[in-house]
């Protein structure tokens, strides 16, 4: 059950992309973004996926954000972590545990590695691997080439660097320190303020969990 809406400036979403509701604080790293975000030049650049809300700020969740310790209730993200190295992603869990509040909620969707697998197994046909690689987005299909190619490589960030499946993940989190963590379904939240930011299609044979502070 969800409870009543709720309005708050504690909600902070990092990796946001075009997906920045008013009542969240929404940062990304893009260099789409900073270079969209250019005096007078910045206005031609559109990017990839188009152009950023106004209110997507600048920040590096694995150098960490420009905010408080504990000034957070809520922390969300979507397609994030898996573009992380191992080293940064268990700095990037660190940094969102100093910005949640005591019960401060995270929750988060990614790719489910273990889901990946047994697809990958259930496939008898010889281009099985192929379609691992390539659903894992682990594999380069076409190396980029020239400054053109680089651009788009750097601009995009689309390659995994580190696949998780829940036992993992679970893991990791009460390294940290996080507790409570559950295996979370699209929109189930017991947090209303969730709802602004999740994506159905996003969280399809995806991994994704909440656990508190």
């Amino acid at each position: 059950m969800v409870l009543g809406a709720e309005m708050t400036n504690n909600a902070v979403q990092f990796g946001c992309g075009l997906c920045a509701p008013e009542n969240w604080r929404n940062f990304d790293c893009s260099p789409a973004l900073r270079l969209q975000r250019l005096p007078l030049l910045g206005g031609f650049f559109v990017g990839q996926y188009g152009r950023f809300p106004a209110n997507v700020r600048y920040g590096d969740i694995v150098r960490g954000l420009p905010l408080q310790e504990g000034s957070c209730q809520y922390v969300y993200s979507s397609h994030v972590l898996e573009h992380l190295s191992l080293k940064d992603f268990r700095l990037a869990l660190k940094e969102v545990h100093r910005l949640l509040a005591p019960s401060g909620v995270f929750r988060f969707v990614m790719p489910d590695l273990e889901f990946l697998a047994q697809q990958y197994l259930q496939d008898s046909s010889p281009e099985a691997s192929v379609t691992f690689m390539q659903e894992s987005y682990l594999g380069v299909a076409d190396r980029p080439r020239g400054m053109r190619g680089f651009l788009k490589s750097w601009l995009g960030n689309s390659h995994h660097l580190w696949m998780w499946d829940e036992k993992s993940m679970r893991q990791e989190l009460e390294r940290v320190g996080f507790q409570d963590a559950r295996r979370a379904s699209y929109h189930d939240s017991t947090h209303a303020i969730f709802l602004d930011v999740e994506s159905e299609e996003r969280w399809k044979n995806a991994l994704a969990m909440e656990c508190i502070k």
